[in-house]
């Protein structure tokens, strides 16, 4: 509690103690959401106890601005578990958003698919996940955040869920639908690992997201994960997935998803 009331502090100093509605968190070559706001901007490097990211299309900044009249907080850049951050850190942003009052989150990552029913560009709303990345509840429990054994049903709010479709409908966005698998990487898949995970279920395979859907619903945070797919995951086409295309098809495709984001902040709540 200590380590999030100095980040507290130190955030609410920054912003004029502005409290967001709204946190999303952008990956990998989707910082282009924040291109046409105006807010202030803090440094992951200078927040108390936040870690850095040092990965290609993480920006590494805390954005805090108005998106549709709203107060909204956009990572610019998540913290993987890859990069070696105990998953605590992983997660440590959300447990600042829910002191900071947010009351729903989006997740958006870029992601692989596991066949070719979902095209490269297409944005998929992750209806579950699969979690291949430590659970970030492991530990003891504070049953003032939540409780032990929460319920993963509702996990990706079916609510929210509706509303993003609509407005998908009415943006004349092909919003596909699936189920995310979460993976530690930084390595891609094998072709056996694919062809698994595949059978399991999964429709795309990335490398975060699932920690961070897991301690929102921890602590009461309405979750909504959208998928961009940048790739087809190992064995799936001729290509072989790398960053620098992945980077490329979220700066081709990202406005796409901005302005699905953007409709569902103004539809929320109206």
């Amino acid at each position: 509690m200590k380590n999030i009331k100095e980040t507290l502090d130190y955030i609410n100093l920054k912003t004029n103690n502005f409290k967001p509605e709204f946190a999303i968190i952008l990956g990998s070559g989707l910082g282009c959401f924040c291109d046409d706001l105006n807010g202030t901007v803090l440094k992951y490097e200078n927040i108390p106890n936040f870690s850095q990211t040092n990965v290609i299309g993480h920006k590494g900044e805390l954005l805090f601005a108005m998106v549709e009249n709203k107060p909204c907080v956009i990572m610019q850049g998540r913290f993987h578990y890859y990069e070696g951050n105990p998953i605590q850190k992983v997660v440590f942003p959300i447990k600042v958003f829910k002191k900071l009052k947010v009351k729903t989150l989006f997740i958006t990552n870029a992601a692989g698919a596991t066949h070719k029913n979902l095209n490269i560009g297409d944005i998929m709303l992750i209806k579950d996940h699969i979690n291949f990345i430590a659970n970030p509840l492991i530990g003891k429990n504070n049953p003032e955040e939540g409780e032990r054994f929460p319920d993963m049903s509702d996990c990706y709010s079916k609510k929210y869920q509706t509303i993003i479709k609509e407005c998908a409908k009415n943006l004349n966005i092909n919003l596909k639908e699936g189920v995310y698998l979460a993976t530690t990487g930084p390595s891609y898949e094998t072709q056996a690992e694919v062809k698994a995970f595949k059978l399991l279920g999964a429709d795309v395979i990335g490398m975060s997201s699932a920690p961070e859907a897991i301690m929102a619903k921890y602590l009461g945070i309405n979750t909504i994960g959208l998928s961009l797919v940048t790739n087809y995951a190992t064995g799936v086409s001729d290509s072989k997935p790398n960053h620098k295309e992945v980077i490329e098809i979220g700066k081709k495709s990202g406005q796409k998803m901005s302005l699905l984001i953007k409709e569902t902040i103004k539809n929320i709540g109206s």
